[in-house]
């Protein structure tokens, strides 16, 4: 059984930082390594909406509204993926979701990032 499970979150101050993690199973590296893993973002009453995605060796893709702060960065051999985020702002609180393109209707539960002063 395929599984995502997203790590990391927390409160933090405006202009802080967070790193958050994706650790996969049920996933074999062939596989993993076929497709992009993204994060995905979702606030109450919205939409679900991509922040950023990875291939294996391609160059990663990012919303107008993280670029420049975020870096997404995948692990190969260990079927990981992470999101560093800087300089957070209060309007990136979301629950944040990691996702593998071959797999777009399984979720995990996602962890919280609440950015208040």
């Amino acid at each position: 059984q395929v599984r995502f499970v997203e790590s990391g979150g927390g409160l933090v101050q405006p202009g802080e930082s967070l790193t958050l993690s994706c650790t996969t199973s049920g996933i074999i590296t062939s596989v993993f390594n076929s497709n992009a893993m993204a994060w995905y973002r979702q606030v109450p009453d919205k939409q679900r909406e991509l922040v950023a995605s990875i291939t294996k060796n391609g160059p990663p893709n990012y919303a107008d509204s993280v670029k420049g702060r975020f870096t997404v960065s995948r692990d190969n051999a260990k079927k990981k993926a992470y999101l560093r985020m800087n300089n957070l702002k209060p309007e990136d609180t979301a629950v944040y979701y990691c996702i593998h393109f071959n797999y777009p209707t399984t979720w995990g539960q996602g962890t919280q990032v609440t950015v208040s002063s």
